[in-house]
């Protein structure tokens, strides 16, 4: 039976039972390749040595692989496909035996590898094994640290320029254990204390976040779905990571105030500003995701906030929609390396082009951000700008970017802890006041990884840029589009030399008629009584003539 055909059409309608079949036996091959390895079928067509047994099978061509536990499962899985001749068809895949090594390795052997590897490298002058450069230890370490932790050979070098070796590899422990489940008390429904009773009350073991907080809470265990009590229901708390809080406190809203959260969803932040408001002002939560606003309405009112409007528009072009605003709190979308327990697939799934194009989009929405505020703002003239990046080509880099472009400085933020952001990394050289930016990590502080930047913008102006920024906008320009910038470089030309030929051809025109067209014009009010000195001049070469 092969796949049927319309009567009318004359076409085929779908799939029939051998190419199901023929999926079928992919999809279940594919479960033992190899992540990256394409999918390589070979048709091989195998003969019955023995007629009463239907599993034993011989292979046209010798396989030295036709014994493994791989080849036998494909074998007794289809050989119901043989025919009355006595043969099977079977579905052999090259591209795995080939590729699937001998002997898995032995990660307990790589780990003793990694820590005498990092042992070394930190007293190498003394510890080092004669004729071996510092290369090969580390590159050795960098092949040992991809299999152990299963992070892109990218990423790790990225990771390797940012910390030291002793605390890169606690980073990568880190990163492999899940942060502590957290949740923000909403003061606008309840208090801290009773929603703690409350919640303890029902079997959850639960504590204090720290002094830094006074709304938040981990929870370390519990009998009962967090998210589904009658207290999350009611809108008394707010499952949010301790990370997130930061951002909030550092931008301090007060009552009365015009806020924007720039890039809003899924509601934990505007709630929490809200929350600091008591439901006074005004707050404009935007996204340029309608999908994920859903969840912002959802979480809105359930937790009784009724200051907030939501928007649905690119951050980009939001200056152009509104602006004034007294606060902008912006936490731009990145590339997820400080949530790697949350999301493990960033280990290999993020490059370079990844990188760069978040660190473009994030320069822009931070322009964006400084447009929308108002510097004259009693209260406001605020910026926070944040993300769940470690990378610095995300954070300081923005940061120093916006300091170049618009006329703001950075403030403290207000946060008790956290580690200082970068002044100078590699080759580059930030701003001095960089210092000021706070970086968080999931090893010293057990939240996830992230960055914080308070801006305080001291005037609407925005600056001119300068003659050495202008020449080299102009040779990147030029360099970029030679095609572009050539055209109106022969307008030009063109435009001049028609000047040039324009100048002479009145040069070579002889007067005529002496002073004809000078006689209709009239007298300026200056010169009224007074003959004009071209006239003079027309008079005497006619009488010359």
């Amino acid at each position: 039976m092969g796949r049927k055909l319309d009567v009318l059409r004359k076409e085929k309608r779908g799939p029939g039972r051998k190419a199901r079949k023929q999926k079928g036996a992919e999809v279940e091959l594919a479960k033992f390749l190899p992540p990256g390895k394409c999918l390589c079928f070979r048709i091989i067509f195998c003969a019955h040595t023995h007629t009463h047994s239907p599993h034993a099978v011989t292979p046209v061509r010798s396989c030295s692989r036709g014994t493994c536990a791989l080849h036998v499962m494909v074998c007794t899985q289809y050989s119901h496909l043989s025919n009355a001749q006595g043969r099977v068809t079977l579905l052999f895949l090259d591209s795995l035996t080939a590729s699937l090594p001998a002997e898995p390795p032995d990660l307990h052997l790589v780990h003793q590898r990694i820590k005498e590897n990092v042992e070394v490298l930190q007293d190498f002058r003394v510890k080092r094994e004669a004729g071996r450069a510092r290369q090969e230890y580390l590159a050795l370490l960098r092949q040992d640290l991809a299999v152990y932790y299963s992070y892109s050979d990218f990423l790790l070098k990225k990771l390797m320029e940012l910390f030291p070796l002793p605390e890169l590899v606690n980073f990568l422990e880190s990163n492999e254990v899940p942060r502590p489940m957290t949740l923000r008390t909403n003061t606008l429904k309840t208090r801290r204390r009773d929603l703690a009773q409350a919640l303890i009350n029902r079997g959850v073991n639960l504590d204090p976040l720290g002094k830094w907080s006074k709304t938040g809470l981990v929870v370390y265990d519990s009998s009962v779905p967090i998210g589904a009590t009658p207290e999350y229901l009611a809108g008394h708390y707010m499952l949010q990571g301790a990370s997130s809080l930061l951002p909030v406190m550092a931008l301090a809203p007060q009552e009365n105030e015009r806020i924007l959260d720039m890039c809003c969803a899924p509601g934990g932040k505007t709630s929490y500003i809200a929350q600091l408001m008591k439901n006074t002002g005004v707050i404009l939560a935007n996204d340029s995701s309608a999908e994920r606003l859903r969840s912002v309405v959802g979480n809105l009112h359930r937790l009784g906030v009724t200051n907030a409007v939501l928007s649905h528009c690119d951050g980009r072009q939001f200056p152009k929609v509104l602006g004034g605003f007294d606060r902008v709190l912006l936490d731009a979308p990145c590339s997820g390396t400080g949530v790697i327990s949350k999301d493990p697939a960033v280990k290999t799934n993020k490059d370079e082009r990844d990188i760069l194009r978040c660190a473009h989009l994030q320069k822009e929405l931070i322009l964006s951000a400084i447009d929308s505020v108002n510097a004259a703002s009693e209260t406001g003239g605020y910026i926070v700008y944040c993300t769940c990046s470690i990378m610095v080509e995300e954070n300081e880099w923005v940061v120093d970017y916006a300091l170049k472009k618009r006329n703001v400085r950075l403030v403290p933020t207000g946060l008790d802890f956290g580690k200082e952001g970068f002044t100078r990394f590699k080759d580059r050289r930030f701003h001095p006041s960089l210092k000021s930016t706070q970086r968080f990590y999931p090893h010293t502080h057990n939240m996830d990884g992230f960055f914080i930047a308070k801006l305080k913008k001291f005037s609407n102006a925005i600056p001119k840029m300068q003659k050495d920024e202008e020449s080299t906008v102009e040779t990147a320009s030029s360099a970029s589009a030679p095609e572009v910038a050539a055209e109106p470089q022969l307008k030009r030309k063109k435009l001049e030399r028609l000047k040039v030929t324009m100048g002479q051809k009145k040069q070579q025109q002889p007067p005529s008629k002496g002073g004809s067209v000078q006689r209709h014009k009239r007298p300026s009010p200056r010169r009224l009584g007074t003959r004009p000195p071209a006239r003079k001049q027309h008079r005497v070469h006619r009488n010359r003539q």
